[in-house]
């Protein structure tokens, strides 16, 4: 269901269980990035509560985004699957079309 500002809206058992799925996830990202900007607005229209990781105010997001990712690059959306295997996804334009797939 969606309300007049396209932003999703669900029963509160339906975001619950949302809100679990997110708690896999984390965004590596910094406020004055056009293409984190992009990816915290779909974000926010699907009403998702995913852990935001700025990595220019902290430097153990960023080392972490090194370590794991393999670059600083961002955004990188960490996803950790459940047999703990993680993935790191960069590129705004996917990692949108990757939420959306999941979560619209």
């Amino acid at each position: 269901m969606q309300s007049n500002t396209d932003e999703v809206i669900r029963t509160p058992e339906a975001q619950a269980e949302v809100d679990q799925q997110c708690q896999s996830l984390a965004l590596y990202e910094y406020e004055s990035c056009p293409f984190c900007r992009r990816v915290l607005h779909e974000i926010e229209q699907l009403s998702l509560n995913i852990e935001l990781r700025n990595t220019r105010e902290d430097s153990s997001a960023r080392d972490e985004l090194r370590e794991g990712g393999g670059r600083t690059m961002v955004p990188c959306l960490r996803i950790t699957q459940e047999t703990g295997e993680t993935h790191w996804m960069y590129e705004s334009a996917d990692i949108v079309a990757w939420l959306r797939q999941q979560f619209a």
